[in-house]
């Protein structure tokens, strides 16, 4: 059975632009392998044509606990959510034009692959667990029970340069529709 959450998303605090994604846009990707779930590496910078892939801070597992305070911190909450409408919606953003799909968080692969089982995502999860990516991208992240996460956003990389970003995501779960309208917008599908 597919899981969904169900989150009154009016209950929770809206995260803001801060600008820490608005230096991203024509930035290039650099060259950094990623541990991916479904095994190896993947270097986003050498991957041809349209690429989504939206960074989520964690995602717990079903019987485990939420960080103290996770709910109140603008943005945390929805990464199941997230993961769930890019799952729902994954063949019709590729046919609107991403070569690829991916989720990124700062979790190790093991502890990711047991939520694409979960999920029963078609896509892969990349692991930034050593803040590679994002300390080389300055990619706008938040501190919360000793964890250093990355915000919510989305980019979309064009044959190894970031063409658009969403940021902040809210609703989480609107987020995959978005990316979806954008794609059909710019590729005239």
């Amino acid at each position: 059975m597919k899981e969904m959450m169900a989150i009154d998303w009016s209950t929770m605090p809206v995260p803001i632009d801060d600008g820490g994604a608005s230096h991203l846009k024509g930035h290039p990707v650099p060259g950094i392998a990623l541990n991916s779930t479904d095994g190896g590496t993947v270097d986003l910078s050498r991957l041809a044509g349209r690429v989504v892939i939206y960074a989520y801070p964690w995602k717990k597992r079903p019987d485990g606990p939420l960080p103290d305070g996770w709910v109140s911190i603008p943005g945390a909450a929805g990464c199941t959510p997230q993961s769930c409408a890019f799952r729902d919606h994954a063949g019709e953003i590729k046919a609107a034009g991403a070569s690829y799909i991916f989720g990124l968080s700062t979790q190790d692969t093991p502890y990711q692959r047991g939520a694409v089982e979960r999920l029963q995502l078609p896509y892969p999860l990349l692991s930034d667990e050593h803040l590679s990516l994002a300390k080389a991208l300055s990619l706008p992240t938040f501190t919360t029970a000793g964890m250093k996460l990355l915000k919510r956003l989305t980019m979309v990389i064009n044959d190894g340069v970031i063409e658009h970003v969403f940021y902040p995501v809210f609703p989480p779960d609107r987020n995959a529709t978005e990316v979806l309208s954008w794609l059909e917008m710019r590729c005239g599908k």
